[in-house]
């Protein structure tokens, strides 16, 4: 659950029951509840008003999301790039390898048959 395992569930338990007591515990849950929901039925709502609005003006959600898909692809690519830059360097040279080796192969193919 949120990634987190029990030993870390149970400590934040113990601090809240700490920090407000029980008394306040369902009072709390029930805000948290509220709020949720609340926050749950706004993004509902703003999703349906941007289909609604992409469909009045003609276009297709499919390529409305497809841009933004792109554009985070590209953001994963950038930071994979600045999180680890020997991957773009080894590949950069790895290919020149690749091509001098098959240079030498071509190279000492015949050589290697006639002895």
């Amino acid at each position: 659950m949120f990634g987190i395992g029990f030993s870390e569930f149970f400590f934040v338990i113990l601090a809240v029951l700490m920090l407000f007591g029980s008394k306040e515990i369902p009072q709390i849950a029930r805000f948290l509840g509220k709020t949720m929901a609340q926050l749950k039925h706004a993004t509902n709502d703003l999703k349906s008003e941007i289909q609604k609005s992409a469909t009045d003006n003609g276009m297709d959600m499919n390529s409305l999301t497809g841009g933004i898909s792109e554009e985070i692809n590209k953001a994963k690519e950038g930071i994979t790039k600045m999180v680890n830059p020997m991957d773009s360097i080894t590949s950069s040279i790895q290919n020149p390898v690749e091509q001098v080796k098959e240079d030498i192969e071509n190279l000492t193919g015949p050589i290697k048959r006639q002895l």
